[in-house]
């Protein structure tokens, strides 16, 4: 397993505008429920912790999320404020994050190493960590799909391009 690589210098630096978290989470938002729409086994996989509140904090990033996924919502809160109720929290360096998402590491050993803490009701972030694993997600092909052409390809390839340089894993790699 690669150790995870914090967010790049130039991205740490910029200013997040203050307007940001209610954007980020209107778009997150719509990301999620294109994804239940094409996954509904998440949501059923999730089972009673469907109605659990997730703290997902990208500890290198300017947001913290809660995921609610019955109500299909993904909401950003700025970093610094207090965090949103919660019955469940996940934290880690996005690197870990997209990595465990698409496969490229183990959830399991992204817990142990320590890369990835857990807090609260942990069965949930099981079930949760076990739901994303079945559905084999790919980040980029959801963001892809939600453009059409000529915009999705190139989307891919910038995306493609990003993994590259920075060393995150961007997409589903397929062994």
């Amino acid at each position: 397993m690669n150790p995870p690589r914090p967010l790049p210098p130039l991205l740490r630096r910029l200013p997040v505008p203050p307007f940001s978290p209610s954007l980020a989470g209107l778009a997150l938002t719509a990301l999620l429920r294109r994804i239940a729409r094409q996954n509904p086994a998440i949501l059923s996989r999730l089972g009673p912790y469907g109605a659990a509140r997730f703290l997902i904090d990208v500890t290198d990033g300017p947001f913290l999320l809660l995921m609610e996924p019955q109500r299909r919502r993904l909401t950003a809160t700025a970093r610094g404020a207090p965090p949103p109720a919660h019955d469940a929290a996940i934290r880690g360096r996005l690197a870990a994050f997209l990595a465990m998402l698409h496969g490229a590491d183990d959830g399991d050993a992204l817990f142990f190493s320590g890369d990835l803490a857990i807090a609260g009701d942990t069965s949930a972030v099981l079930a949760l960590r076990n739901a994303l694993d079945d559905a084999e997600l790919d980040l980029t092909g959801e963001l892809a799909a939600l453009f059409s052409p000529p915009l999705d390809g190139w989307l891919r390839r910038a995306l493609a391009l990003a993994a590259r340089r920075s060393g995150y894993v961007l997409s589903r790699q397929e062994v």
